[in-house]
């Protein structure tokens, strides 16, 4: 038998030459992987995240890629006997590519961002996976917020420091809005670095990989809605003590007089020092005062 380096080296000869047919596009923010063996690490990243109970489950784990491209990582997850792959692509050149050489993938041709994936999975539970767009991931991470409940396991590569920012824990400079919403919901892992010289064309920054476990926390003890607002109006002045970036929730009054101790506290301090627990106790803290102000 051939060494598996040489089979790997032959085939990546093919995919080479099969990529001419498509040109990166940067107001796409194309740039395709061509490291085989860091495809085939990300594509595994999409089960090791799953419950033991799922993996023992004879059925086929439902998983979307976002951008496939050139179908570099699309081959190592049309291999797996264990997943039923759909992916989503927005470049026409890319979407005739992958037509032509995995005829069995089953592509949309859409703009992620827009689609309804209650129309794609109308019922049950899916992965998603992909090397993200650098441009538009903090949006696809945002939409997968929105389908939380349906979404277990979310994991693939993005720009380096947006994976720092979202594994970020309290009191880092990279804790920001991302690292509370997300982690209010799912485990975040930062796996590996990628580096520029296995693309192309090389970006001018490192890469990530990670994976978002959804965690237990099926709600927020708080109103969700608030919380929301009280995380992004706190960090869109992150230098400011809270009393200052909160005042458009707070009247004025309330936020010099404040009475009751645990409030008064929180407002003197920056929302990078919060963890998802205290923003929880905030947001209930601030919600009884804003009750009282129509009692």
């Amino acid at each position: 038998m051939r060494p598996q380096k040489e089979k790997d080296n032959e085939l990546w000869t093919i995919i080479t030459r099969r990529m001419q047919q498509v040109r990166a596009k940067k107001f796409l923010g194309q740039h395709f992987l061509t490291d085989l063996s860091v495809a085939q690490k990300i594509a595994e990243t999409t089960l090791k995240g799953q419950s033991d109970e799922v993996q023992c489950t004879t059925e086929k784990v439902r998983v979307l890629e976002i951008g496939p491209g050139m179908g570099v990582l699309t081959q190592f997850l049309l291999k797996n006997p264990n997943i039923q792959l759909t992916a989503i692509e927005i470049d026409r050149e890319s979407v005739a590519y992958l037509r032509e050489w995995y005829p069995e993938l089953n592509l949309v041709e859409g703009d992620f961002l827009k689609l309804d994936l209650d129309q794609l999975f109308p019922e049950g539970e899916f992965n998603v996976i992909g090397n993200y767009p650098y441009n538009i991931s903090s949006q696809i991470f945002f939409k997968v917020l929105d389908y939380k409940d349906r979404i277990p396991v979310c994991s693939g590569m993005i720009q380096k420091e947006v994976a720092e920012r979202l594994a970020s824990k309290p009191g880092n400079k990279a804790y920001g809005i991302l690292s509370v919403l997300l982690q209010a919901y799912y485990d975040i892992e930062y796996l590996f670095t990628v580096h520029e010289h296995v693309f192309n064309p090389p970006p001018k920054v490192k890469s990530a990989v990670i994976r978002m476990t959804r965690n237990k926390r099926r709600r927020l003890d708080c109103d969700e809605a608030l919380f929301k607002t009280i995380v992004k109006t706190a960090f869109n002045q992150r230098r400011k003590q809270m009393r200052n970036s909160l005042r458009s929730l707070l009247e004025n009054e309330k936020m010099s007089k404040c009475e009751n101790e645990k409030l008064s506290w929180f407002l003197t301090r920056r929302p990078e020092q919060l963890s998802v627990e205290e923003f929880v106790e905030l947001t209930n803290l601030i919600e009884n005062e804003r009750n009282q102000d129509i009692l």
